[in-house]
């Protein structure tokens, strides 16, 4: 139970302060913050949760980690639902939360808020191939980084620090084409409140990650891990 509630909070902390950033402040040019602070927000919230609470859960806040690391034989897949059930939850109650707050503004319109897509509704109107490609293949390399970095042989107490630098350069990179998933329960959250078909597309962000998470784990598994990280 534990375990379940440091990835409900830790996935919560992700959606509520990434697409947060996107919603409260991105949305005012005037602040400043761009791409570049929504990608940074990211980054620092997997970064900081995983300091607090990766010690419990290990801090996956993301269905497609979690698979990739079972992928590669570093976490349970008998715990592989339960994880995906509370970092969904944490997902929606973080969404259902900043639209509280953002709905409090007078004139508020939710529109995208913060969700993903492709086609229309990709902020630079990428295609659904294009989506697929670059979600498939960003979140295969975070899985890549997130194993290499908690391997037997990294220094150890170090690994949040290149996960969430990591984050941050898929977001730098992908924003203009999906907004970035690479995390279906972020995609899920933010997509219930969205005003848009932002729901029709959550297929593809379930897929792609979950695809990619798979490619990456085997990566690592056969391919760079050698036999004490294996």
């Amino acid at each position: 139970m534990r375990q379940w509630l440091a990835e409900f909070v830790g996935t919560f902390w992700l959606v509520f302060g990434g697409c947060g950033s996107a919603v409260l402040a991105a949305a005012y040019p005037e602040l400043g913050i761009g791409f570049a602070g929504v990608s940074l927000a990211f980054g620092l919230t997997v970064l900081t949760m995983a300091y607090a609470v990766g010690g419990i859960s290990g801090g996956h806040f993301n269905p497609a980690v979690s698979l990739g690391l079972a992928v590669a034989k570093r976490f349970a897949w008998k715990d592989l639902i339960p994880y995906w059930v509370a970092q969904v939850l944490g997902a929606i109650v973080a969404a259902a939360a900043l639209y509280a707050i953002a709905s409090g503004k007078a004139g508020f319109a939710a529109g995208g808020f913060a969700s993903n897509g492709y086609g229309a509704l990709s902020p630079g109107g990428y295609s659904l191939q294009a989506a697929l490609i670059i979600e498939v293949v960003l979140t295969a390399g975070f899985l890549i980084v997130i194993l290499g970095a908690t391997a037997k042989t990294a220094p150890a107490g170090f690994a949040p620090i290149p996960i969430g630098l990591a984050l941050t350069l898929i977001h730098l990179v992908s924003i203009p084409v999906t907004n970035t998933s690479v995390n279906p329960a972020r995609s899920t959250g933010v997509a219930l409140f969205a005003e848009t078909a932002a729901l029709q597309q959550l297929w593809l962000f379930w897929a792609a990650p979950l695809l990619g998470a798979v490619i990456g784990g085997a990566i690592w598994k056969f391919l760079l891990a050698s036999g004490a990280e294996a």
